[in-house]
């Protein structure tokens, strides 16, 4: 029977909630207990999205580079962003398929034999350190050489499927051109979703994160050219065969600060002994020469311009996102943690005064 039927029955109040918490005492503890739930939720949410958090954080480091050489471009060529954005993007692809067309064809002969020359110098390895009284097995330095080749496969298997690394490349590149051509969306949000006091301190810091993010790119592609360069024609002059893909090998892995220089030069080590004992000692010294100079050198230059990181800090946390996260975060935990500083020192330096907003420019 319908309520339309009865229409002389008087509509009746709902009354209080049973859940209505009346003490003002627990409304307050209440509250506090939401935002610590909040937080916690957040968090895990965070944690379960790490590998996507991750992926957008590459995309920001690959926006700052095409920001960086657009505004470089803007200093001598007085355009539109956009258009400046998109020549550095072709100065880009044409520079990436200069290297497949070119160099492509040299490099792709040297690293299939590259896996068998590495694992053959690790068997004579084996037996000089087992002449010396070292027990040590072959499996274990077959399977660590295994490994070596083999280490992108964290990312894979994070991101899903056999091409899960090319995808994640593609995602990256995708995500930051848009970021980097029209940024100013993407600021406007972030800035609608902070409280409206704060949004004048989100924006001082998130500017010296970028300038520091750029600069510190500028730096480590320098470093990157500068070092792939220097080795290749040390070692073309000496004779060491690969050189060319050591170079590609030594200037890719110089991104990431000391583990990249480690794993190069064991790489470039042992295929100069492969050359014999001549060409190896010779390899070892055109490492060492190459590690000295990006080490008293380059990086001093860069780290009086860029933020300055701690080697113990910088190795500690890579090892960190290493573990976590594979060769993704070891990629980038380095721009990760200069930007983490930065935030930091900014809090730091609005503390020192007060906690002011900091003046317009």
């Amino acid at each position: 029977m319908s309520d339309s039927d009865h229409p002389e029955l008087p509509e009746q109040a709902v009354g209080a909630s049973p859940t209505q918490i009346s003490n003002p005492r627990l409304q307050e503890e209440a509250r506090r207990a939401l935002v610590w739930v909040s937080v916690i939720g957040f968090v895990v949410l965070a944690v379960y999205l790490a590998q996507t958090l991750l992926v957008i954080f590459g995309a920001l480091v690959f926006a700052a580079i095409i920001d960086g050489g657009t505004r470089l471009l803007g200093r001598v060529l007085p355009i539109g962003r956009t258009w400046r954005a998109a020549i550095v993007l072709l100065f880009g692809t044409l520079f990436a398929a200069w290297l497949v067309r070119f160099a492509g064809t040299q490099i792709a002969e040297q690293a299939a034999q590259f896996p068998q020359l590495v694992t053959t110098e690790l068997g004579r390895l084996v037996g000089m350190l087992r002449d010396n009284g070292v027990q040590i097995g072959q499996d274990e330095i077959e399977g660590l050489a295994t490994q070596l080749f083999t280490g992108v496969g964290s990312v894979t298997r994070a991101i899903g499927g056999v091409f899960g690394g090319l995808t994640t490349l593609l995602l990256i590149v995708i995500i930051g051109i848009y970021l980097a051509v029209d940024p100013r969306p993407y600021e406007r949000g972030l800035s609608w979703m902070v409280p409206e006091q704060h949004r004048g301190k989100l924006a001082d810091t998130l500017d010296h994160m970028a300038f520091s993010m750029r600069r510190l790119l500028a730096g480590r592609l320098l470093g990157m050219a500068a070092e792939g360069a220097f080795t290749y024609i040390a070692l073309t002059l000496v004779g060491v065969p690969m050189a060319a893909l050591l170079a590609l090998i030594t200037g890719i892995l110089a991104f990431i600060p000391n583990i990249g220089a480690i794993v190069s030069g064991v790489l470039m080590v042992l295929v100069g002994f492969s050359g014999g004992t001549e060409m190896g000692l010779w390899t070892i010294g055109i490492y060492l020469a190459i590690q000295n100079f990006d080490g008293y050198v380059l990086v001093p230059m860069i780290a009086k311009k860029t933020v300055d990181l701690a080697p113990a800090l910088v190795l500690g946390f890579q090892l960190v996102m290493g573990v976590l996260f594979g060769v993704l975060g070891l990629t980038f935990a380095d721009p990760m943690l200069a930007m983490i500083k930065v935030a930091l020192e900014r809090r730091a330096h609005r503390l020192d005064n007060g906690d002011a907003e900091p003046a317009a420019d």
